[in-house]
């Protein structure tokens, strides 16, 4: 059956209404069989889809969509509109708004000879224009698995349907960067997420990126995990322009056309899922044009996603610091895109109970280069391998929603583990606390952080650690303490519930670390960013590791203090309730840090214009275009300098 977000994602696109009921598209989708559908149903279910794929919720690997279903209908029916279109995308809250350019779709093959007679095409049209062949020059992308999207440097919108978008310009507003330069108005690109971010922090919450990606678009006030990713720059805009690229003659693409997917394919860290070639020639260029659907210039080279029909052994419990307890399963040893996987993840227990994963389960597996392995759909299901108890501490486990959770907070060790690792990795200013290391420490009897920081050299030697080893992490131990961190960072280490680093960086931006527990779920609600359910989460989580906290915090570290949103630093400050807008390279800092410094003064920074945007802060490299849009809004434009002596 269609999950519950993808039949409200149906409901949004009015895609609800369709003849094919939710049985029977899981039904089509399961089976992958296009043949047995009408043309009706075929075309319906291909939208059904795209629109779930756009969503961040797919249904069908993009191999079964073209393979199978999509060449069924060019099959059939090679003129329909469907094929000679782009693929709408699902509508975001906004208004919908004349793109400034068509953003088509682009041209597919999965195969080196659907290259190779694209090269042909190409050659052929350059001789009728008396083009030179020699001299026709290529270009390699990598073809970004994210959300389209066009920013013109005033607006951004999402493509729709290619020729119209809806306006998401409060992306920007929220803080997203663009890649590469860092400057807006360079056209198409696409919202993508850091592929090491994701795994490291978003992965126990959300079934892939693209899931993700849809939820900082989408949503009007955005989840602690949206905005996190935004403020850590792992969320970004990234204009095409700014790709990294390979460029050679036709000569070169045909010889090295293995190597060059190879190293473009790897060249970000984002998900891809094929490689864009195209020609550079503009005489070529405009006299191939378009179809309604694509530029005949270009062709995506799409990564042939790999599947293999595996059996489940089993399904293995872990349970994380905050108690969730995650199903892996473990599967008969594939090889798949180079690699041999004999584990995947099952995201969570709601899923292996529904979709009936355990002992002897068939599931499809996929894998696309270098991304994680994922069960893309149970072929046959068996008896679900759900356990009653902790497989740390063997506490009975509890539902909540589709998660099973430890509530053994004090004495589970995986917890203990996670959460001690965890409270290092944060730090960021120290090594030598692994997990390997922290397991050994464990076993020796060592539970907490404030443990740790109570042993001796003699203590560590008696635990089995080599008299080196002990010194070593004895040194680390005293950079933790000694080595400059900031407050806020110092909080995120304890892992507290939906205080991700830029809640905890925003809280004490209006309480010194001190105070904050002390606090109620009133005054945190009173700042930007921190809804009703957070706050009370906030305050929950404040009460139970309090005592924890006042005996590390007492050791004794070397906070720097966030600086306050005070009231008399806004009163005194010349930009004090300004919106300001920094654009170009500066001179005399970075960017980052002077949008931190008018914060600290009152200010909201902003990182697109509007008719609010009080100025327009200058550097190097400003088109003009950029700065008559703004001085049409009224704008006050000013330069770096000018900003600099305002503030003074």
């Amino acid at each position: 059956m269609l999950t519950s977000s993808q039949w409200q994602l149906l409901e949004t696109a009015s895609l609800n209404t369709l003849n094919l009921r939710p049985e029977h598209i899981a039904d089509i989708a399961a089976h992958s069989d296009a043949t047995l559908l009408s043309n009706t149903q075929l075309v319906e279910f291909l939208q059904v889809c795209n629109c779930l794929y756009r969503g961040g919720e797919p249904l069908i690997t993009d191999l079964a969509y073209d393979h199978v279903f999509l060449a069924e209908l060019e099959k059939r029916q090679p003129e329909h509109p469907y094929l000679n279109s782009v693929e709408p995308e699902v509508t975001f809250a906004g208004k919908t708004v004349l793109l400034p350019e068509k953003m088509l779709s682009t041209e597919k093959t999965y195969s080196a000879d659907g290259i190779e007679k694209w090269l042909t095409r190409l050659e052929k049209a350059a001789e009728d224009i008396g083009i030179d062949i020699a001299s026709l020059h290529f270009k390699a992308t990598p073809k970004l698995d994210g959300y389209a999207a066009y920013d013109d440097g005033t607006l951004l919108y999402t493509r729709g349907d290619g020729k119209k978008g809806t306006d998401i310009s409060r992306v920007f507003e929220r803080g997203l960067i663009v890649a590469g330069n860092g400057l807006r108005g360079q056209g198409a690109g696409e919202i993508v997420i850091s592929l090491r971010y994701f795994a490291s922090h978003l992965a126990d919450n959300f079934d892939n990126a693209r899931n993700f990606q849809a939820s900082i678009i989408k949503e009007k006030d955005l989840g602690a995990h949206a905005l996190e990713a935004i403020q850590n720059h792992a969320a970004v805009f990234f204009p095409f322009a700014q790709l990294p690229s390979w460029q050679g003659c036709a000569a070169d693409l045909k010889t090295n056309l293995a190597d060059i997917m190879t190293q473009t394919l790897s060249s970000v860290d984002y998900d891809v899922d094929g490689v864009v070639f195209e020609v550079t020639n503009d005489a070529l260029k405009n006299h191939l044009g378009a179809t309604r659907h694509h530029h005949r210039w270009q062709i995506a080279y799409k990564s042939n996603i790999e599947t293999a029909t595996v059996t489940v052994l089993s399904v293995t419990p872990q349970t994380s610091r905050s108690g969730r307890v995650n199903p892996v399963a473990e599967l008969e040893p594939t090889r798949l895109s180079g690699a041999l996987i004999s584990r995947a993840t099952a995201h969570h227990y709601g899923m292996v109970k529904e979709q009936g994963i355990g002992v002897g389960t068939v599931i499809e597996l996929t894998r696309s280069g270098q991304v994680i392995p994922k069960i893309e759909r149970v072929l046959k299901p068996k008896t679900p391998q759900i356990p009653e108890h902790c497989p740390s501490c063997g506490s009975t486990l509890v539902w909540d929603s589709d998660y099973l959770y430890c509530l053994n907070t004090t004495q589970c060790p995986s917890q203990i583990e996670n959460s001690i690792e965890h409270f290092f990795r944060v730090l960021a200013n120290n090594d030598g606390f692994g997990g390997k290391t922290i397991q050994k420490l464990h076993a020796a009897g060592v539970s907490s952080v404030y443990a740790i920081y109570q042993l001796t050299l003699e203590d560590l030697t008696g635990m089995g650690f080599g008299e080196k080893t002990a010194q070593n992490l004895l040194a680390q131990r005293q950079l933790s303490q000694s080595l400059a961190i900031e407050d806020w960072r110092f909080l995120g280490a304890f892992g507290i519930h939906r205080m991700g680093l830029g809640n905890c960086e925003r809280l004490l931006q209006h309480y010194r670390l001190a105070d904050i527990f002390q606090l109620t779920a009133p005054q945190i609600m009173a700042i930007e960013g921190f809804a009703d359910k957070t706050a009370a989460a906030v305050v929950a989580c404040l009460a139970k590791i309090n005592n924890d906290f006042q005996r590390i915090y007492q050791l004794g570290f070397n906070l720097t203090r966030t600086p306050f949103l005070t009231e008399q630093q806004q009163n005194h400050s010349p930009i004090a309730g300004k919106i300001i807008v920094f654009t170009g390279t500066m001179l005399h800092g970075k960017r980052d840090a002077m949008s931190q410094q008018a914060k600290r003064l009152g200010a909201k920074v902003a990182t697109s214009v509007t008719g609010k945007t009080d100025f327009l802060v200058t550097g190097m490299d400003v088109g003009a275009a950029k700065i008559a849009a703004a001085s049409a809004k009224g704008v006050q434009v000013i330069s770096e300098e000018d900003y600099l002596a305002l503030l003074r």
